[in-house]
């Protein structure tokens, strides 16, 4: 049996909800826009390729994700109040990829926004939150040491591998398609927060036990939608199934996904102790 846990009983969602909503109808109207008006909002074909197929994927995992996360903590549900952030994150990374590619555009414009509002959101929620109550519930039931270790590992080859496509990029010494450039951009700006939280989770300090399965849950979902999007594109695109890059993606992603699994069986054995 759930039990709700007294660590709702200070906080104030409806202010950070309505702004999740904001985000969530943002994201929407931007992924509907592109979708059918793609033409007007992806000019050159290497945008379309990129953008569409990502377009149907933020619909049909970003924008459930987010609201479920959201629905599960009104319920005072713990799993979707630690889930909320890492949804909220998730928005982030796209939409700076989309911010950055399409740069001095309307969408680039609705797009920073999103990046702008769902970070405030995040940092709202986390303000509100007790890390040390979250680390008192989940001490000892989370695989601390191995989410942890697969954060900040995951964090750090991704960030030395995106860091070293951008130097190649700008010593001319590779060339990389825009939309490749913006993801390159966006993962160097996120991975950070894989590999701090990571950290904190490792050395179980309360802010990692609080970041943790927000930081999991987006790794996860971040390998899932780029696996769902492999599988898109010879539909929505007419580009080719690239199965070695799908294979690589799902060999990494198991490096999410174990952690995450055993992160939430944790938080629903927190969750039924009341």
């Amino acid at each position: 049996m759930v039990h709700p846990s007294p660590i709702f009983s200070s906080l104030r969602l409806k202010p950070v909800g309505a702004l999740s909503l904001i985000v969530a109808l943002l994201m929407a109207l931007a992924s509907l826009a592109g979708l059918l008006f793609q033409a007007a909002l992806y000019s050159a074909e290497e945008l379309r390729q990129s953008f569409v197929s990502n377009d149907v994927v933020n619909l049909f995992i970003g924008l459930p994700i987010l609201l479920g996360s959201l629905a599960l903590a009104q319920r005072q549900r713990l799993i979707g109040l630690l889930f909320w952030p890492g949804a909220l994150f998730y928005v982030t990374y796209n939409s700076i990829a989309y911010a950055v590619a399409l740069r001095f555009t309307g969408l680039g414009l609705v797009h920073l926004v999103l990046v702008g509002l769902s970070l405030y959101t995040i940092v709202k929620l986390f303000l509100q939150i007790d890390a040390t109550a979250i680390r008192q519930r989940l001490a000892g039931a989370v695989p601390e040491r191995l989410a942890g270790g697969a954060l900040a590992g995951l964090g750090a080859l991704f960030f030395v591998w995106r860091g070293s496509l951008l130097v190649q990029s700008l010593s001319g010494a590779a060339v990389l398609p825009g939309p490749e450039l913006a993801v390159v951009v966006a993962d160097l700006l996120i991975t950070p927060a894989w590999i701090a939280g990571g950290i904190l989770l490792w050395r179980r300090q309360a802010l990692g036990y609080l970041s943790g399965a927000g930081l999991l849950f987006q790794a996860s979902m971040l390998f899932v939608a780029l696996l769902v999007f492999f599988i898109l594109q010879p539909f929505v695109a007419a580009a080719p199934f690239p199965l070695a890059d799908f294979i690589a993606i799902f060999v990494m992603g198991l490096v999410s996904f174990v952690p995450f699994g055993l992160f939430v069986r944790g938080i629903r054995a927190a969750e039924s102790r009341g």
